[in-house]
């Protein structure tokens, strides 16, 4: 395991990001309650508070189950800053303190021992960032592109704003994966370059196409959007269910988790027992292809204010040319790119059940991308 001064700055970098985003959504409710738009400003808000509590009841989990032969003391000062929502700045604290002696303590065993808890620090924040991407900052980001376009004229300014926001969304997503690979025993990580750059455009082509399409469908109707969204999660928490996911030790967690797998899910694919996944994989984005046809063809058919603007066709254009470019990186990259590929006795897969980790167990139990 490797921990660099590199790693070190971005976890700095985390902590300002994290007071960021706290700040840019209170920035967000004020304006959308200055403009009087008040179903608007409650949803951002309940979006953030949502995905807080459930990263707050994760966070803790994991500390009681690190810290089980603690003392009691430990564990209700750790409690107590959960319940004030503080959990993710205390492991911000413990990545720092970890961090930081790593890269500057030059004993080997020491080193190599706070290496090891420095990088599963870093591989905690990566699966709950992950979490509130998909719980919060996604479902704020449609509902911000949704009021651009159903509300107001879209600026180049604001073109600009949907990217980075999209792109970001991506790279949680290429973060987290190789913050996991880097902490599985036995894992080789993406390589740099050719590989990572179609690892990302991978992910930031399908969920720009799909973000884009759910959008369209929200212009069209909210009824038909709600239930698609339902449907898909519905069937994103039956297939955790199905796949029988052991990730946390108690039941109502294990429950929990598999709901969040469920909303993950909905905007892209997640392995989440660590088995191959070309048959999954293939049923996922086939279903992806059909309903962006069908919301597109719905859009065209209900011709809402929005679809008969040149924006809309030009946008249509690029959701399909996008999904398709998504589509042909992935096939590009389980195809000639994938770790596994260039690991000699191991199965063509996201394989990551059975590896033995006493240290942090239930890494080997998280979903995969």
């Amino acid at each position: 395991m490797s921990f660099t001064k590199w790693n070190f700055f971005m976890t700095i970098v985390g902590i300002f990001s994290f007071f960021f985003d706290i700040g840019v959504d209170l920035w967000i409710s004020f304006k959308y309650f200055q403009q009087e738009l008040y179903l608007f400003g409650l949803l951002t808000i309940f979006f953030a508070l949502v995905s807080t509590l459930i990263v707050q009841a994760f966070s803790y989990t994991w500390f009681k189950d690190d810290f089980m032969e603690g003392s009691d003391e430990s564990m209700k000062c750790i409690l107590i800053i959960h319940l004030f929502l503080a959990g993710t700045l205390l492991r911000y604290w413990y990545a720092v303190k970890h961090g930081y002696r790593a890269t500057q303590d030059q004993r080997r065993q020491d080193r190599e021992d706070t290496k090891k808890k420095a990088v599963y620090d870093l591989t905690d924040l990566s699966m709950l960032r992950c979490f509130k991407t998909y719980l919060e900052s996604t479902p704020q980001f449609i509902l911000q592109l949704y009021i651009l376009m159903e509300h107001g004229q879209i600026t180049i300014f604001q073109y600009i704003s949907v990217m980075v926001s999209i792109f970001s969304i991506s790279w949680c997503t290429v973060d987290y994966q190789m913050s996991l690979r880097k902490s599985l025993p036995g894992q080789k990580g993406i390589s740099l370059g050719l590989p990572l750059l179609t690892y990302t455009c991978y992910k930031f082509f399908t969920l720009t196409s799909w973000i884009v399409s759910v959008v369209f469908l929200l212009t069209c109707n909210t009824y038909i959007f709600a239930g698609l969204v339902t449907l898909l999660g519905v069937a994103g928490f039956c297939w955790a269910w199905r796949q029988d996911t052991d990730f946390c030790k108690t039941k109502g967690m294990e429950i929990l988790y598999r709901a969040v797998v469920g909303i993950i899910l909905i905007f892209t694919f997640f392995n989440v027992k660590g088995s191959k996944t070309r048959i999954p994989i293939s049923v996922y984005y086939s279903v992806r292809c059909f309903c962006t046809s069908g919301i597109l063809g719905l859009c065209f058919f209900l011709r809402p204010v929005f679809a008969r603007t040149f924006i809309f066709e030009v946008l249509s254009i690029a959701t399909v040319v996008t999904l398709g470019l998504g589509i042909l990186s992935l096939i590009l990259y389980y195809a000639c790119f994938h770790p596994t590929l260039h690991c000699l006795g191991q199965p063509k897969g996201d394989t990551v059940d059975g590896i033995t980790c006493k240290d942090q167990s239930r890494i080997t139990n998280f979903i995969m991308p």
